[in-house]
């Protein structure tokens, strides 16, 4: 199958059906790395919640995150689930971004070289490394989640069982390098994935039902 053609067609597709996303919700560049982190295995509406706390403890900065007591913080973040271990995520993550001098020096670096230091950061995955790279510094990289392995799987154009870095090169090779479409492509899977290609699928709501092969 091309899939340099028919990965841009699905695109329009959903875009069609869907129309814009403006995904990533977040005010700031820093509200939105802090949503990465609190996203992993929960709900956005959970994440919401979360970073809402932080702002009514004034506490929505690297620095009063790292000031804060843990148990202070976990208590906000509770709402994101699994909140004792994003607490130490979240702190970790804060500690590393404070000691590279916050946001500009680290925009200043190339890709490439931002993405191995946030891979090298505790508990920043792939998926959080490329979601902050997208969506905080406007960097031209896929970001492979969930629903996009159940999507395309159902659609037959993958087997869904490579490993991250096959899937995100598949992407990046049919689009190019074009920021604006990654982010768009992202949040309109993310929103198919939640609304229509669920675990158990509407399938006569589906844009892409055509196409489709229902593999699982």
């Amino acid at each position: 199958m091309n899939h340099r053609r028919v990965i841009p067609k699905i695109y329009a597709r959903l875009l069609a059906a869907h129309g814009p996303q403006h995904w990533w919700p977040g005010e700031t560049p820093f509200e939105i790395m802090v949503g990465a982190v609190l996203t992993q295995n929960t709900a956005w509406v959970n994440v919401e919640r979360a970073i809402a706390n932080l702002k009514r403890g004034d506490a929505l900065s690297p620095e009063a995150i790292v000031a804060v007591h843990p148990r202070r913080l976990a208590a906000w973040l509770k709402p994101s689930g699994y909140f004792n271990v994003k607490a130490k995520r979240l702190r970790a993550f804060c500690r590393w971004l404070i000691a590279q001098g916050g946001l500009e020096p680290l925009a200043r670096r190339p890709t490439g070289e931002l993405r191995r230091a946030l891979l090298a950061v505790h508990g920043i995955g792939p998926e959080t490394a490329d979601d902050i790279l997208l969506y905080a510094f406007g960097r031209p990289v896929f970001v492979i989640d969930a629903y996009t392995r159940r999507i395309f799987r159902r659609l037959g154009l993958v087997a869904g069982t490579e490993d991250y870095e096959t899937l995100r090169a598949l992407f990046e090779e049919a689009l190019g390098p074009e920021t604006p479409v990654y982010n768009e492509y992202h949040g309109l899977i993310v929103r198919h994935g939640k609304d229509v290609c669920r675990t158990v699928p509407r399938c006569g709501d589906c844009c892409l039902a055509m196409q489709c092969r229902r593999v699982g």
